[in-house]
């Protein structure tokens, strides 16, 4: 404990030498600010970005980078910067999702660097730091705290507009002389300008960008309105007598600015909630840990400079920055959003911890084996980001509509004002100004991936990540779940309870060859013979060569005898089909794997397995739901039955190949069927990919993860069922979202044209419009719902 707690020197990390683009890079060295200019030095790139390609003669790297942006608040301010972006060379593609407000960008490092497509996205009018960026969050709250200053403006000299105005509302004819009502315009014109220079900056910035760069976004419509509400309240202040001069609408303008702040505010907070799973992972480790000098003392570094067989130390509450191995010291760990483990997990001495756990009892010291992208971390945040920039189908529809909606938009108000104008310019002006702010599509834009990405975040806090977005829209319709049965429905870990041999071959001479063999598969039955013959004790004799795997039906080997004098077989290990076996071998059980040789069978291994001690509630709740539960399994069809009648499944069919599940899942699917896939092994791969929509399990091999859509990190079977009714309760709100977004604009653009909503309602009604759609969407965070 001494070397625990042994002192520390607090270092700064060396500075990383900068090297600045040069013209042979495509780049030019100046125009970029210094901070954008720091990130195009190689060493940096790892921290915000992974390497797609290496460099090869006459081409350049290909990376593949995550940013965060911003000052963005709707779906045209994602096509704006993907437009952008793209057109940069070296840039081969780019995606940014308005709700999570992140983008990836694909590029080639021999055509251009950070700074050039940091200075772009400034170009646009917009902002933007790495996704890793450790000053990512300071930007956002100062962002925050300069929104809300603006919110606070706007509503005091609201409040003082409002109270000038009363008196030109409620006074009767002669009662109020026309000098004390030129004295209110003006002392309204006053405050008015506060919140047209400072509170609307963020419009009329984003506005005059998008007209720069020839384009109408979100922003357009709404500076116009604001522009023409003040420009005719103006002209009427400065001339009374004029064709303007009949009225002013300074308290309009002033109160639909404040209204727009307050859900523009509030759109802000409720977003960074729904995205707020994947900002907890990426913020989770620490900036900084201690390690351990070679004289036992501890100094501070950057996390990231971290190397395998570093010594860190780790106190109560903190994080580990990397994956490794206790050296020192006990303690419990949360790894709740790493592996699944709802509870906190006893470690100690030579066991392991993953980066981004959280140290929960004592200090302990753990040497590390992983650092940067090699860690479970790293790969479960390249899974959320991947997750967080997809498109569902029914975002990609709305982002289609959006820009010609605006367009639209624009022609609505000149029609307003060309219908109005007999009854006077300031009245037709205002009109217009109504129709431009009332329409915004903003509600429409944010209805399906505010709804999708809530529903991320709250399955990723219970351990399920979700890969591609557009799988809960599918999931929604899911009317079928089919699982495998090894190490999905059963335990992972399956034990020998029975040898059977050929006469003349031992028991251990039988384990001993099988398990060289096994010893080359990933698969829960070899795993289960290599560990029977590790707790025998014995030392293997055998060693396999040239070993081939039949994915779902077994292994075939050379193996060779290392004792006495050298023998060599050929061998077969798996189902009896695979062995050559015709039937069962002699007092084989239902549930066996054969060994055989040229010869034919040489042994039996009766196999037992449990059921998952969920598999039952699992089912039962999917059945609940009116989902049809069915298993494919490669096992022997008398041990799928047994499996299939405990847990009380719709149907189940054993001795599958892998073809044979994908043949059974297109039947299903040819029936009308909307099918799920839950598997966990290394014969999953093709039926997963197959399936409408799939589950694989954290400890599967890699190759069902990269198959399945959701990937849950514990194995916690009634996570399958949690997710279905969730994404039925997703799409219900996506819906919801939808038909109030059509709704609104079907009831607000009329009333708009005709002249019958005065200017602050508008305001009022194009922010709760927004802010309704992002708070339905927000109901979905707060935990998974039966539905």
């Amino acid at each position: 404990m001494q070397a625990i707690l042994g002192p520390v020197a607090v270092r700064g990390a060396a500075p990383v030498p900068i090297e600045p683009p040069s013209a042979e890079d495509g780049v030019p060295a100046t125009g970029a600010p210094a901070r954008a200019r720091l990130l195009d030095d190689p060493a940096e790139w790892p921290e915000f970005g992974t390497c797609l390609a290496p460099a090869t003669a006459g081409q350049g790297a290909r990376w593949e980078s995550h940013l965060v942006m911003q000052g963005m608040y709707c779906a045209t301010c994602a096509l704006t910067l993907e437009d952008a972006l793209s057109a940069l060379p070296g840039v081969e593609s780019v995606q940014v999702n308005g709700a999570s407000q992140r983008a990836r960008v694909v590029w080639n490092a021999a055509l251009t660097r950070p700074s050039a497509w940091l200075a772009a996205v400034q170009r646009a009018g917009y902002g933007a730091v790495p996704a890793t960026d450790m000053q990512a969050r300071a930007l956002r709250q100062r962002e925050a705290r300069r929104m809300l200053w603006r919110w606070g403006v706007a509503g005091l000299c609201m409040m003082q507009v409002m109270m000038y105005a009363v008196p030109a509302y409620t006074a009767g004819p002669g009662e109020l002389a026309g000098d004390t009502a030129q004295l209110l315009r003006w002392a309204s014109w006053v405050l008015s300008l506060p919140v047209v220079l400072f509170s609307c900056g963020p419009f009329f910035r984003g506005a005059l960008s998008d007209l720069r760069q020839g384009r109408v976004g979100m922003d357009v419509p709404v500076a116009l309105g604001m522009a023409l509400a003040f420009a005719v309240s103006s002209a009427a202040t400065f001339d009374p007598t004029g064709p303007l001069g009949a009225e002013v609408y300074f308290d309009s303008l002033t109160m639909f600015v404040f209204f727009l702040l307050t859900g523009r505010w509030f759109e802000q907070r409720l977003r960074e909630r729904t995205a707020g799973a994947l900002e907890a992972l990426m913020h989770r480790l620490p900036d900084s840990v201690e390690r351990q000098l070679p004289d036992g003392r501890f100094e501070r570094v950057v996390a990231r400079r971290l190397a395998a067989g570093d010594v860190i130390r780790v106190l109560p509450g903190e994080v580990f920055a990397a994956d490794g191995v206790l050296a020192e010291g006990r303690t419990r760990v949360d790894e709740a959003l790493i592996s699944g483990e709802s509870r906190p997990m006893a470690r100690e001495a030579g066991q392991a911890v993953l980066a981004g756990s959280h140290n929960l009892q004592s200090p302990v010291l753990a040497r590390v084996t992983h650092t940067g992208a090699a860690t479970r971390f790293a790969q479960i945040v390249r899974l959320m980001e991947d997750a967080s920039l997809q498109k569902p189908r029914l975002a990609l529809a709305a982002d289609r509509i959006a820009r010609p909606f605006l367009w639209g938009v624009l022609l609505a108000a000149a029609l307003a004002a060309a219908w109005h104008w007999s009854e006077g310019p300031g009245v037709a002006l205002m009109a217009a100004c109504v129709v431009l702010v009332v329409t915004c599509p903003c509600a429409l834009s944010l209805a399906t991936p505010a709804a999708m990405l809530s529903a991320a975040g709250a399955l990723a806090r219970r351990g399920v990540l979700v890969r591609r977005l557009q799988a809960l829209e599918t999931l929604a319709s899911v009317d079928t779940v089919v699982f495998d049965k090894t190490g999905t429905l059963t335990e992972g870990g399956m034990g020998v309870a029975a040898i059977r041999t050929r006469e003349g071959t031992s028991s251990a001479e039988a384990l001993g060859v099988a398990a060289a063999v096994a010893a080359h598969s990933l698969h829960p039955v070899s795993r289960s013979i290599v560990l029977a013959h590790a707790a025998s004790a014995a030392v293997s004799a055998w060693r396999a060569d040239a070993v081939e795997e039949v994915a779902g039906q077994g292994l075939w080997a050379r193996v060779r005898c290392l004792e006495g004098e050298e023998r060599v077989r050929d061998v077969r290990l798996g189902s009896a089909a695979h062995c050559g076996i015709d039937g069962a071998a002699p007092d084989a059980a239902a549930s066996s794997v054969y060994l055989s040789d040229a010869r034919g069978w040489l042994a039996s291994f009766e196999l037992t397995e449990q059921l998952r001690p969920d598999a039952r509630l699992a089912v039962q709740a999917l059945r609940a739901a009116g989902v049809q539960v069915r298993m494919l399994s490669g096992d022997q069809p008398a041990a799928a039955r047994r499996v299939a009648g405990e847990l009380g499944l719709d149907a189940a069919e054993g001795g599958c190949t892998p073809a044979d599940k994908l043949d059974r899942l297109r039947d299903l699917q040819a029936r009308g069927r909307v099918v799920a896939m839950v598997g966990d092994g290394l014969n999953d791969g093709p039926v997963l990919a197959g399936a409408d929509a799939s589950f694989a399990f954290g400890p599967a091999v890699p190759i069902a993860q990269a198959r399945a859509d959701v990937v849950v990190m514990g194995t916690e079977l009634a996570r399958v069922a949690d997710t279905l009714l969730l994404a039925r309760r997703t799409l219900r709100v996506v819906r919801q979202n939808l038909a109030w977004s059509v709704a609104y604009n079907a009831t607000s653009i009329p009333l708009a044209l005709a002249g019958y909503m005065p200017a602050w309602l508008a305001g009022l009604g194009m922010a709760a419009s927004s802010l309704l759609v992002v708070l339905n969407a927000a109901r979905l965070s707060r935990g998974i719902a039966q539905g």
